[in-house]
């Protein structure tokens, strides 16, 4: 069985073709800057790459060049697009409506646009996505939803409840929903393979940690806490988000700025995180660059995040009761091995114990333990794979 897994963003469309017989990946590409000028980039899983400048006005003419690649003379990897059973999708928002992965109907692409206010650009998208793949291959290749959020459900009502009037929680849906649920729920799911544990056997702390950043505390396999909020704007400081900060803040700023509700949100979303604060960049490379060319502004925005993501990995670890293990995943999860030393260190009174040399190594891609047989608390690197939990939830609904 051969899954597509699209990733539609409001301007862009993501996609991975997977073959699940051994869950190798046939094709990946990305069409980016739909509705402007367009690029678009294939490369298949053998090496060979495509890569052109196309207008691509909306989402079905993106998926149109999706579908030209795939069965290209020279750049596919498929002969005919019957060849693909069925396709994924990745929906960033799914409430309290859907808790779990669904086959795509009418009912649920409503469900999905009624959800829109909670995640604009992303939800609207998603919608657009699953139309285009729609109009190009039919009502008869089935369309599976897998939910950012559905991992996160578990949480109990003291952990997603904020305390402002109850009666938003009922007319707006206010509340923690938490995002990033499939890449967690794939590294903890992980993790406990690689600690020879079954699942539910295991308390487990997984940090994804790139321009998007989110902590999770993981019982049993289920989620009993989360770092991101209503949005993804809550939690630890990220490229361009705030994180958490007191909101007498945000209502200071705008008066003091006189910003309207729209202004103060692109400075929350866009202006803020290590890009506010550095001044460098929104990527942790570059700022990692200039603080140590001596910036000490951009080793303030180091010092900031290594700090917040031990906050978190300290309370959950009460909320939890202890906790077996500690994952770091995603972009400066996976890559800045000095990030995971400067916390990891600052854990010994954990009984936290890694072994620098094999963290160094713990980079582009290398999954393992990174700490030391005696360490009281076991210490992961685990490179993420949304696309491959989308695929799976895909194959098991379609079958």
């Amino acid at each position: 069985m051969k899954i597509l897994v699209i990733n539609a963003g409001s301007s862009s469309m993501k996609y991975q073709l997977i073959d699940m017989k051994d869950e190798s990946v046939l094709a990946k590409g990305n069409c980016e800057r739909i509705g402007v000028d367009g690029h678009f980039k294939h490369t298949t899983g053998d090496g060979r790459t495509y890569e052109t400048d196309v207008v691509m006005n909306n989402h079905t003419e993106a998926f149109v060049q999706i579908k030209n690649a795939l069965i290209d003379e020279q750049y596919g990897v498929i002969k005919e697009l019957s060849e693909v059973s069925a396709i994924g999708h990745r929906i960033v928002q799914g409430g309290a409506l859907f808790s779990e992965s669904t086959i795509v109907t009418e009912e649920v692409i409503k469900g999905i646009e009624s959800l829109i206010p909670l995640a604009p650009l992303h939800n609207a998208a998603h919608v657009q996505g699953i139309k285009a793949c729609l109009e190009v291959f039919g009502k008869d290749v089935p369309e599976v939803v897998v939910f950012d959020t559905a991992f996160h459900s578990t949480m109990p009502q003291k952990a997603f409840m904020y305390p402002v009037p109850y009666e938003y929680y009922e007319k707006y849906a206010v509340r923690r929903y938490g995002f990033h649920g499939t890449s967690h729920r794939y590294v903890s799911q992980r993790c406990a393979e690689l600690m020879g544990k079954d699942i539910k056997d295991t308390k487990i702390i997984t940090c994804h940690l790139g321009n998007g950043s989110s902590i999770t505390a993981i019982d049993g396999g289920k989620v009993i806490d989360t770092s991101m909020g209503l949005t993804p704007l809550d939690g630890i400081m990220m490229g361009t988000r705030t994180g958490s900060l007191d909101p007498s803040v945000v209502t200071f700023i705008a008066e003091k700025e006189h910003f309207s509700p729209s202004e103060m949100d692109t400075v929350l979303n866009k202006k803020s995180g290590f890009l506010g604060i550095s001044g460098v960049s929104s990527d942790d490379r570059d700022v990692s660059s200039a603080a140590a060319d001596g910036n000490t502004r951009a080793q303030l925005a180091i010092d900031m995040l290594e700090y917040e993501i031990l906050k978190y990995i300290g309370s959950y670890t009460a909320v939890l009761g202890g906790v077996d293990a500690i994952v770091f995943t995603a972009g400066i999860g996976e890559n800045q091995y000095s990030h995971r030393e400067n916390v990891c260190h600052n854990l010994a009174y954990m009984g936290v114990k890694i072994d620098d040399e094999v963290n160094k190594k713990a980079i582009r891609g290398v999954e393992g333990k990174i700490s030391t047989p005696d360490s009281s608390v076991e210490v992961f690197v685990i490179p993420t794979n949304e696309e491959l939990v989308i695929a799976r939830d895909t194959m098991e609904l379609v079958k």
